[in-house]
């Protein structure tokens, strides 16, 4: 028996034991996650244009239909005035007049998050689907 103990120690071990390797490995894995985490900023950092309080924007200078709402919740669709009812309308006969063209939504940072909510669901009730937010 101690003749066959000894041929073993002599035999050269030709498999690599990768499991120390995999445990460095994992281990840099949780330290890039925890990193990455606490390096970006959590949400949705984006700042609001912030428009004043005129009561007459200028109107727009391309084909697009732009809608702007001031921090009193005015609503302006191609700087002529409107309210929360009538936004459906004027959405719907805005895109039969122009066809279907890009909705361009500039809003002040302290308009009603709901009157925000309505101009979307009007584009989409009148089958506007490109819709997008301005930001400075």
């Amino acid at each position: 028996m101690s003749l066959l103990s000894a041929k073993q120690d002599e035999d050269v071990m030709a498999e690599i034991n990768i499991t120390p390797f995999t445990d460095v490995l994992l281990v840099l894995l949780i330290i890039f996650m925890i990193l990455a985490a606490l390096l970006v900023p959590p949400g949705f950092e984006k700042s609001l244009a912030n428009k004043n309080n005129s009561s007459n924007p200028t109107p727009p200078k391309n084909k697009d239909i732009e809608v702007v709402v001031n921090n009193k919740g005015v609503i302006f669709v191609d700087a002529v005035k409107t309210d929360q009812n009538g936004i459906y309308n004027v959405m719907v006969i805005d895109r039969l007049k122009r066809g279907n063209k890009h909705v361009s939504i500039t809003a002040d940072t302290k308009a009603p998050y709901g009157i925000i909510i309505r101009i979307l669901d009007a584009a989409r009730a009148a089958g506007l689907e490109d819709v997008g937010f301005v930001t400075s």
